[in-house]
């Protein structure tokens, strides 16, 4: 088992990093860090495209520097100048070429500090990998020597999101780290002088979470009856006037990763997120593991 974190040349952040060292640490396996620099033809010495290779690569260097440096003995890892066409592009060709089982990033530094927004590349990334990806919170920092304590399944009713518990069981089990099912239930304020507007949307949204509750606990049943399960941590659903209300009224560790699967919507073997899984993922306080369809699929066979 490989875990494939990049780091990016243009840009020293600690945050990918910590988290693939503290997920490195609970499955007892390596790390490929990688810097991605743009493809080039073979140039001649002393040309102007020259000394431009010359000095993405030492910033590339320098990168790396930066990253063995904020991982020192913490993790075994490996550190490589990878020249793709693309960063997208690059690190699924080590994912490929190292068997990876997990690419890590960071997040845009447009985020908040503590929370997870999409760069074009990372969104792209999503949109085609075959393997789980694993997104840092902006200033994400682990403690020295930490672990995965609790791994919490997005669970929203569906056929692919149980096939996802089971896959985060597994990963939980693996890992040693307990496991949580979490739901989250988005009731907007309704304007009108009686309310009855919001007295429906409560009532709805109440129906749905005992619906859940009862599903999800068929779904811990079936995942204790495992040869060697997780310690459960039941579930939980978060209420809220909108999605950060809603993720904000669930309680999270700093030692936790919340697992999000692909919308069916998106192509069999490739990460895509739906409108809720996105939304989860930007709000979401703790690192984010998105898993492709095919991938839950496979593992669930």
């Amino acid at each position: 088992m490989t875990l494939v974190v990049g780091v990016d040349p243009g840009h020293r952040s600690a945050s990918a990093l910590n988290l693939a060292a503290m997920l490195a640490r609970s499955a007892d396996t390596d790390l490929v860090v990688a810097a991605v620099v743009p493809r080039t033809w073979h140039l001649s010495v002393g040309s102007a495209d020259a000394e431009w290779r010359q000095h993405t690569r030492a910033t590339a260097d320098a990168a790396l520097d930066h990253a063995a440096a904020v991982l020192g003995d913490a993790v075994p890892a490996r550190y490589l100048v990878h020249e793709a066409a693309s960063v997208r592009r690059g690190l699924l060709e080590l994912a490929e070429e190292h068997a990876a089982d997990l690419v890590v990033v960071g997040s845009s530094v447009t985020a908040p500090t503590g929370r997870i927004a999409l760069g074009s590349e990372t969104d792209g990334l999503l949109h085609v990998s075959p393997v789980p990806v694993a997104i840092a919170p902006r200033g994400f920092r682990a403690p020295e020597a930490s672990r995965v304590g609790r791994v919490t399944a997005a669970y929203h009713g569906t056929d692919t999101s149980a096939d996802l518990v089971h896959g985060a069981a597994d990963v939980a089990g693996r890992v040693g780290a307990a496991l949580r099912i979490a739901s989250f239930a988005v009731v907007p304020p309704v304007s009108g002088a009686a309310g009855t507007g919001l007295d429906i949307e409560q009532s709805i949204a109440d129906s749905w979470a005992a619906d859940v509750q009862r599903h999800a606990a068929q779904l811990l049943s079936e995942v204790s009856a495992l040869a060697d399960p997780p310690t459960l941590e039941g579930t939980v659903i978060g209420r809220g006037d909108d999605w950060e209300g809603a993720i904000a009224d669930v309680p999270w560790e700093q030692d936790e990763v919340l697992v999000v699967g692909s919308s069916s919507l998106g192509p069999l073997a490739r990460v895509f997120l739906g409108s809720h899984a996105t939304k989860v993922v930007r709000n979401s306080p703790v690192p984010v593991v998105v898993v492709p369809r095919g991938a839950l699929e496979h593992d669930h066979r």
